[in-house]
């Protein structure tokens, strides 16, 4: 059955060829324009239509059997509800002519149907919007952390150096101090037996005036 022929089929019950015709339309656009807006159009025992995301993949060419690569895309999906895979299997019997094969919808919930899928729409925009903005937040708060600990990694790694260095100067300087020390202790040494030297020889002095004085006292 083609688009025609679905007309002419609902036309009666419409009150006219032209009257199912923009029936058709409308309903076909209505879904078309819903699931390429990312939204899911359910009808409760025939099916739902839905947009489906495909990821980048690999595919063989039937015809050459050589693998290409397929680009990320969205497909639009249908699935079946259960009223109607049940009538198809022929677990359950179609209704006649007269009867719709389609369960309808309850009294009351046809009302405000479209402001309620538009504002599921929007509601699911935002939704999205939210997500986006947080997950560009967060990377721009992990590299704010991870640039703060690396210039704390950088600075204490920086003044470790610089208290090593310090050290290295001091042990440095320290043996220099010990050697002043040492020369001073030697040089005191030295100087000492040299006082003690000049000592003694003063007595001898001493010893020689004596025996001059003898001298002169025997010669008188």
């Amino acid at each position: 059955m083609n688009k025609a022929q679905l007309v002419e089929a609902i036309a009666d019950k419409l009150g006219g060829r032209q009257q199912a015709a923009d029936a058709v339309d409308a309903v076909l656009d209505a879904v078309v324009r819903a699931v390429v807006g990312g939204d899911r159009v359910s009808v409760t025992g025939f099916g739902s239509f839905e947009k489906v995301d495909r990821p980048a993949r690999y595919a063989r060419n039937p015809q050459t059997g050589e693998r290409v690569r397929v680009k990320k895309t969205s497909v639009p999906r249908f699935r079946a509800g259960q009223g109607f895979k049940d009538l198809v299997s022929g677990s359950k019997k179609l209704p006649k002519g007269g009867e719709v094969a389609v369960k309808k919808a309850p009294k009351g919930s046809l009302t405000g149907g479209a402001s309620a899928t538009v504002k599921k729409a929007a509601a699911k925009k935002a939704t999205t919007a939210k997500k986006a903005a947080a997950k560009k937040a967060t990377p721009a708060k992990k590299t704010a952390v991870k640039k703060t600990t690396a210039a704390k990694k950088a600075t204490v790694k920086k003044t470790t150096a610089a208290a090593k260095k310090t050290t290295a100067a001091a042990k440095k300087a320290s043996p220099a101090k010990k050697t002043t020390a040492t020369a001073k202790k030697t040089v005191a040494k030295k100087t000492a037996p040299a006082k003690k030297a000049t000592a003694k020889k003063a007595p001898a002095k001493k010893t020689t005036a004596r025996k001059t004085t003898a001298k002169k006292t025997a010669a008188k």
